[in-house]
């Protein structure tokens, strides 16, 4: 008998093939198992997580998993394919079903930490609107007869509120107006712009004065950085330090009688212009500011500035430094008297075309977004001319969109 000889070059016997090839597909198998095994430990784990931590502790980990997962799957894949017997032995087939199962795992699982980012994601916009209509509640079109209009945009990108403030509140004393800018911007400013803000919403029905208003901004605002400074240094007792004592906001406070008089106390923010008619005037020169709430105590003596009176049909321009301070692409300021005397134009003193008209050019100017937060608020007067008192506009003069100091008394 002729014996064939197996270990022949180019030779086998015509069962090796087939024995190959079930080994091949026993190891496909376990190796699938083995897969689908770790992606449901993964899931598990995922879910797990879900249920035991809160959301601030689940963010990063998911994150982790939907970027670990993948890659551990890929790098098993890649050990196996490297170390399995098919391998070495060239068996083609075995080789692309391996790939192919190890692919569309890897394709579940980031489909699927796809879907629960995105979910995390209009999770965390919901809670930053909720968080937007709590702290800048949305202001009525009219309050106590003024017509009013506003709009906030936060420089950090995704944040929907940032250190900008602004508040309109009708009293018995008047409408009450605060406008304030925190230092920083985004979502680290959210505590202060809190804190300002509940105080101003209790102190505008208690105090007579606008003073005792500011008085009471100013103790909050103290409060706050203790209280941050003890949160964020426990073994410097009560003290504010390192950059807690850095901290200022600035504050505009107004008040709006029945009869259009307007009284205001300013610490360090950008004054208001008045728009009458198609004129835009400044009311930059009718007091010095104070300094910002923080750095300085308030003097003794807090005497409210009169700014003349609010006729009807005028309104008043109220904004952030983040509005003067956009830059072009050419570094150039936002012109911001001019913007106004385009945007009264056509409709003069109309509050909701003219934000709207003044915020486009603002856009436009500064490339889509400002470097800072932006704030802007207008106040008209749409209440029914009466006969005001002779002299009721002092010696304002005539409007300018290059306004200079002037003295509206």
């Amino acid at each position: 008998m002729i014996r064939m000889n197996a270990g022949a070059p180019g030779r086998a016997w015509p069962g090796t093939y087939a024995s190959r090839a079930v080994t091949g597909n026993r190891a496909v198998a376990r190796a699938r198992d083995r897969l689908r095994a770790a992606v449901d430990r993964g899931v598990r784990l995922a879910d797990g997580l879900r249920s035991d931590r809160d959301r601030a502790d689940r963010q990063p980990v998911r994150s982790g998993l939907a970027v670990g997962l993948p890659l551990v799957a890929g790098a098993t894949a890649i050990t196996y394919g490297l170390s399995r017997p098919t391998a070495r032995r060239r068996v083609l087939g075995a080789r692309i079903v391996t790939s192919a199962v190890c692919l569309a795992a890897g394709t579940g699982l980031v489909l699927r930490a796809r879907r629960a980012l995105l979910g995390e994601l209009r999770q965390a916009r919901e809670v930053a609107g909720a968080a937007q209509r709590t702290l800048l509640r949305p202001l009525p079109p009219r309050i106590d007869g003024l017509t009013t209009a506003a709009e906030q945009l936060s420089a950090d990108p995704g944040a929907a509120v940032g250190g900008d403030l602004y508040e309109v509140i009708a009293t018995e004393h008047g409408v009450r107006v605060v406008m304030g800018d925190v230092r920083g911007h985004g979502i680290g400013a959210i505590g202060t712009v809190a804190a300002i803000l509940g105080s101003f919403r209790e102190a505008v029905y208690d105090e007579a004065e606008l003073s005792g208003v500011l008085r009471r901004l100013d103790r909050a605002f103290a409060r706050h950085l203790r209280e941050r400074s003890k949160a964020e240094h426990p073994s410097t007792g009560s003290d504010p330090v390192g950059t807690v004592a850095e901290e200022f906001v600035t504050v505009l406070l107004l008040e709006i009688r029945r009869d259009g008089e307007v009284l205001a106390l300013n610490c360090g923010h950008p004054w208001p212009y008045l728009l009458s008619g198609g004129r835009v005037e400044s009311l930059a020169g009718v007091a010095d500011p104070l300094p910002p709430l923080g750095p300085f105590p308030l003097p003794a003596e807090l005497a409210a500035t009169d700014c003349g009176r609010l006729l009807p049909g005028e309104a008043l321009f109220l904004h952030t430094d983040g509005v003067e301070d956009a830059r072009d692409a050419s570094g150039r300021f936002f012109p911001l008297p001019e913007a106004l005397a385009e945007a009264t134009r056509i409709r003069p003193a109309s509050a909701q075309p003219v934000l709207q008209s003044v915020l486009t050019q603002l856009l436009h100017h500064a490339d889509g977004m400002p470097a800072d937060d932006v704030a802007l608020l207008i106040l008209h007067n749409d209440r029914h001319p009466t006969r005001a008192p002779l002299g009721s506009r002092g010696t304002a003069r005539q409007a300018t969109t290059g306004p200079q100091p002037t003295n509206r008394r």
